[in-house]
């Protein structure tokens, strides 16, 4: 039970710390991000360029979906458009995971003096910076704390089970991903706490790759609530979301093995390796789709049209 609070409280630390980096971000953007989404949308290849950039900056790209959802709904975005956005935010996504490689422990305690001092400051841009660096430090220190909780964890008997079963099992590792990101609303922070499961050896290359993948529907259920009551169209989006995550999902859990092997010959570092995998596996489900952006739309409107 211990272990279990611990972890949710390192869970929540987590996702504090992304929340304040993003709204650090966010604030020194200001209001360009719709006015982009406005501009960049009238291709596919356009929008997906559109849906990197912005989720790369928000780290995010539940908000950046559940921005798309709101300006359907606000009639300034048809739901076409918003194709190649959501493409766009599952490869914007993997930034955040490839930064989260790099060891950057000895600037946590400088970032939060600084993060705290920049408070101070009346200037906006200042108070954004601040929050950035407390974002920062705050993500980093949480990852430690998981990587501590992990070499610990697996004297649980209940949390020993699972673990095995997730290491024996692709589809239980998928669903774990999917059930947790839900839940917490956050495949960047679900596939982070897998990286450091891995680098502490709780579990191989391959249940993380799945629980990635599983991480990749679960953040749907974001955007999927933001469309309740937000019209036709928006709904349309959420599902357009769901259903490129689903065809990822089934074109590549065959092929983990694959996935991961690929992954292990770009670093020697397992965390670095998932981060990787998500570059690959997010990058490849986009470009496959995006031939067929128009014809995806037709799909999603033939079936959730109504």
């Amino acid at each position: 039970m211990l272990h279990l609070l611990i972890f949710a409280l390192l869970a929540g630390t987590f996702l504090l710390g992304i929340t304040w980096m993003r709204m650090g971000l966010f604030n020194l953007s200001g209001s360009k991000m719709e006015i982009w989404l406005k501009k960049f949308t009238n291709s596919p290849f356009m929008g997906m360029l559109a849906g990197i950039v912005m989720t790369a900056i928000l780290q995010s790209s539940s908000a950046v979906t559940v921005i798309a959802v709101g300006l359907v709904s606000a009639r300034i975005l048809t739901f076409p458009q918003t194709i190649g956005i959501i493409l766009g935010t599952n490869i914007g996504t993997t930034v955040t995971l490839e930064f989260l490689t790099f060891d950057l422990n000895h600037l946590i305690i400088p970032f939060i003096i600084g993060g705290v001092l920049l408070q101070f400051f009346k200037n906006t841009k200042l108070k954004s910076c601040g929050y950035i660096f407390l974002g920062i430090a705050i993500i980093f220190a949480a990852m430690n704390g998981f990587e501590i909780l992990a070499n610990t964890i697996e004297d649980v008997p209940m949390m020993e089970k699972l673990i095995e079963l997730m290491k024996n099992n692709i589809a239980i590792s998928f669903l774990t991903g999917t059930f947790l990101t839900a839940i917490i609303q956050s495949s960047t922070a679900m596939t982070g706490i897998a990286m450091t499961f891995l680098t502490s050896g709780t579990f191989d290359l391959n249940t993380g790759i799945a629980i990635m993948i599983g991480a990749n529907i679960g953040t749907c259920a974001t955007a999927l609530l933001a469309s309740i009551g937000a019209g036709n169209e928006a709904r349309l989006t959420a599902y357009a979301h769901i259903w490129l995550n689903l065809i990822g999902a089934v074109i590549f859990l065959p092929f983990i093995s694959i996935l991961g092997q690929a992954s292990s010959m770009l670093s020697d570092l397992p965390a670095t390796q998932l981060a990787h995998a998500s570059v690959l596996y997010n990058t490849i489900v986009s470009f496959l789709i995006l031939p067929f952006a128009r014809k995806f739309g037709e799909f999603i409107i033939w079936l959730h049209g109504k």
